[in-house]
């Protein structure tokens, strides 16, 4: 990639989209345009196709999307369903339209089937039922991801899938109500240390196996990617690469690893009466691997780094409940 090249980056104000915009600027892009919502709906095709005709993007990286926990996708389905079909549908044809060299289109690692074989390889998309919860969000990705597969069979476009893990990092969402697991925890267990909570209520039997992924490390993996050869990158048209780790913990063990992390020594319970959501999601990385990329960021390095972002940029309204009472605080998963 010439750092010359312009750069549109579609949801940058997010987790994922926000490491993007960082290693951008790390590896000398600087031009890289931006728009916020107010400034540009995705889901208004005919506002996409007036921004492309005026930008004219020498690379696409789609990293907008609605997202959320369990709780928001179960209870949420129809806007997750009908906000990324939109997004997704206008930006990715308008990059076709509009002659843009490579688009990397961010999926999620629930495009799987539930009960997947273990690590999860590529080619196991659409070989079994997806996870009831978040069925919608992963239908409407699994279209995205189609739709490059299919602009890329039949104009011959660049358009570059990535299945990602479990993100987190700097810039996450901790609302209260609506965040992942990741971030869930982080606000809940430094609340319960600052309320001198004696435990704290997890969602689930805590036995599910999750895959992590610092946000910084997956943009790094975007850009390697974007940089390879065709020749590399695409010798099958789905350019479909999963990015993660390639190892996984319990729900339990994560829940255990942030508390030592902020300092919260009260006890863990787990309501088994509560979702678990999919048994198990390991990634199998090795495409990706060997092309001579892989991650650097450590779990409990990560955290430290969200724990810290968490404290300077959305402790004053997160610590307001803290000291409300002592009773149980849950963490969706």
């Amino acid at each position: 990639m010439d750092t010359q090249a312009k750069v549109y980056l579609a949801g940058h104000t997010g987790l994922v989209g926000s490491a993007f915009a960082r290693a951008l600027e790390r590896h000398g892009f600087h031009r890289v345009v931006v728009r916020t919502l107010e400034e540009l709906d995705l889901r208004e095709g005919a506002a996409v196709e007036r921004f492309f005709a005026n930008e004219k993007p020498d690379y696409v990286i789609l990293a907008a999307a609605k997202v959320g926990g369990i709780h928001a996708n179960d209870t949420l389905r129809a806007e997750f369903i009908h906000d990324n079909l939109a997004i997704q549908t206008n930006v990715i044809h308008q990059c076709w339209r509009h002659g843009v060299r490579r688009l990397l289109f961010l999926g999620s690692s629930c495009v799987y089937p539930r009960d997947c074989p273990q690590p999860i390889k590529e080619e196991h998309l659409l070989t079994g039922p997806l996870e009831k919860t978040n069925e919608p969000y992963a239908v409407a990705k699994i279209a995205g991801l189609k739709m490059c597969e299919s602009y890329n069979r039949q104009y011959g476009t660049e358009f570059l899938s990535v299945m990602p893990t479990n993100q987190y990092g700097v810039n996450d969402n901790y609302h209260p109500e609506h965040s992942h697991v990741f971030p869930a925890f982080i606000r809940r267990f430094h609340e319960a240390k600052a309320g001198a909570h004696p435990f704290v209520t997890v969602w689930g039997t805590g036995r599910p196996y999750r895959e992590f992924m610092c946000s910084d490390d997956l943009a790094e993996a975007g850009l390697f990617l974007l940089d390879q050869p065709a020749a590399t990158v695409l010798r099958d048209p789905a350019a479909l690469f999963n990015v993660g780790t390639g190892t996984d913990l319990t729900i339990a063990e994560l829940a255990r690893t942030v508390a030592r992390v902020i300092g919260y020594g009260g006890e863990i319970r787990f309501d088994p009466s509560k979702p678990d959501g999919t048994p198990r999601k390991l990634l199998d990385s090795a495409k990706l691997f060997a092309l001579g990329w892989k991650p650097r960021i450590p779990l409990e390095d990560g955290i430290r780094l969200a724990y810290e972002d968490f404290k300077t940029r959305a402790l004053p309204a997160a610590s307001a409940p803290a000291s409300a009472g002592t009773g149980p605080i849950t963490a969706r998963t």
